[in-house]
């Protein structure tokens, strides 16, 4: 309860009216009606003041002296962190602006080849060098398929001794070992009584690394080493396709400079490095930039070359070379192909250098061959030759 001797006056505004800017500095009149609050006898009036007008004048737009500071503080700090990133941690950055890997086809469990029809299939992970997990797929042939039920990595790896072939399937650029063309061979060459092992590169698919040559070289003899060594005296064949004749014909030197000669090679659309112009970089799917940061940061590839020497390779061979090429390839043309068959038999002869061609009307392009009826027949008729 209010009494005399705790008197307060209280005047509440109830409208504001106007808003008036002046030039030069920002300020506005405000109108306002004013109720006084006063103890007389309980009651409420109006203050004489009916039309009391104030005018207030805020601070200006750049603030207090102390705001001042600390925004160019703040942007002082903005300044020197960014450039001391950019040359401290210019290879951190780096990694987030161009490593973004894209893994093709999408909703496959690697894990699991069973989804993809190769019920007779075991998925495994092999160390080709420390840090570098290899994702491999070894498939059984056709004729094992019901024993293969349940059986473990220890009983895969017995089979490899059982005197049936053995082929090392080397896939192309980009994608995983999923990809539609790469199980469509698998298939055929276990329906023809093969094993065939199918592994991702270093970068591809779920293996761990960055693809370089000399990383996919490495990581291709590991596995024909790993292969030999527990396939007794089975043929082990080895199929590259499109990048994967150049991981295999780097390989097979290496392997000659030890005294050891390929059973076999078989190379489907194999390009030629002398003879084509390839001007992008062959791991670019690996790396993805926003645009203009090139103008920034380095190419992460600018000192990771790709040679892939195949004629120099192709000189070298000592090993039965069947050469597998599609009239309408897209990516390299019949031409490059007969020219590049020409080198291997200089190399040996025409016995031991073979080039079958597929008709172009049938569309097969750079991946397609494996949907070609005749395909099986000339398989098993090169692998007889061994």
């Amino acid at each position: 309860m209010l009494t005399s001797q705790t008197f307060l006056p209280l005047f509440i505004p109830v409208e504001v009216y106007i808003a008036i800017y002046s030039k030069g500095s920002t300020t506005f009149a405000a109108t306002t009606k004013l109720i006084h609050v006063a103890p007389c006898n309980g009651q409420i009036y109006q203050s004489s003041a009916r039309d009391a007008q104030r005018t207030v004048t805020p601070q200006s737009q750049e603030g207090t002296p102390l705001r001042r500071w600390l925004k160019r503080g703040l942007l002082a700090l903005i300044v020197v962190l960014l450039l001391f990133s950019l040359k401290t941690f210019q290879e951190l950055i780096q990694h987030f602006v161009y490593t973004h890997r894209i893994r093709l086809p999408f909703f496959i469990d690697l894990n699991q080849p069973a989804e993809l029809s190769l019920n007779h299939t075991i998925n495994m992970y092999l160390t080709s060098e420390e840090g570098v997990s290899l994702g491999v797929w070894h498939t059984v042939p056709d004729s094992q398929w019901k024993e293969a039920q349940g059986k473990d990595l220890a009983w895969y790896q017995n089979t490899l001794s059982d005197g049936n072939p053995v082929f090392i399937y080397f896939h192309g650029n980009t994608g995983t070992r999923a990809a539609p063309h790469r199980v469509g061979v698998t298939k055929i060459l276990s329906a023809l009584g093969y094993h065939v092992l199918l592994p991702d590169y270093r970068g591809f698919g779920d293996s761990t690394g960055e693809p370089t040559e000399a990383g996919l070289t490495t990581d291709a003899l590991y596995l024909y080493n790993w292969v030999k060594a527990r396939s007794g005296n089975s043929l082990v064949i080895i199929w590259g396709h499109s990048l994967g004749t150049g991981v295999t014909l780097n390989i097979a030197p290496k392997l000659i400079e030890r005294g050891v000669v390929l059973d076999g090679v078989i190379l489907e659309g194999a390009f030629n490095s002398a003879r084509q112009n390839i001007t992008a970089y062959f791991f670019t799917w690996y790396y993805w930039k926003f645009p203009g940061t090139g103008y920034i940061f380095p190419e992460p590839w600018r000192d990771k070359k790709v040679v892939y020497p195949t004629e120099e390779n192709l000189k070298k061979m000592r090993s039965p070379i069947l050469f597998l090429h599609s009239e309408d390839d897209h990516l390299v043309p019949i031409e490059i192909a007969r020219q590049t068959h020409e080198v291997a038999a200089s190399a040996q002869n025409l016995e031991r250098a073979k080039l079958v061609t597929f008709d172009g009307s049938k569309g097969y392009l750079h991946n397609g061959l494996y949907r070609d009826s005749h395909l099986p027949d000339v398989i098993k008729k090169f692998v007889q030759s061994l």
